[in-house]
């Protein structure tokens, strides 16, 4: 089973100079909650990680490993 590159979600936010509010309002989901992603203290559903992924401008399957 993959396992999502908590790391790498947050150094693509940083990269693109999204704050985690920002970066959550694109992905329609709470702040707090890609606080816990970006911390690996919370697992993103499939669907989640796609619009995460998507307000990133990559591929989900990039953000997996």
């Amino acid at each position: 089973m993959a396992t999502i590159k908590y790391t790498l979600i947050r150094k693509l936010r940083k990269e693109q100079g999204l704050t985690i509010e920002a970066l959550a309002d694109k992905a329609k989901v709470g702040r707090s909650y890609i606080n816990h992603i970006e911390l690996g203290t919370m697992e993103p559903s499939i669907a989640t990680l796609k619009r995460i992924a998507k307000a990133l401008g990559t591929d989900y399957k990039e953000l997996l490993k």
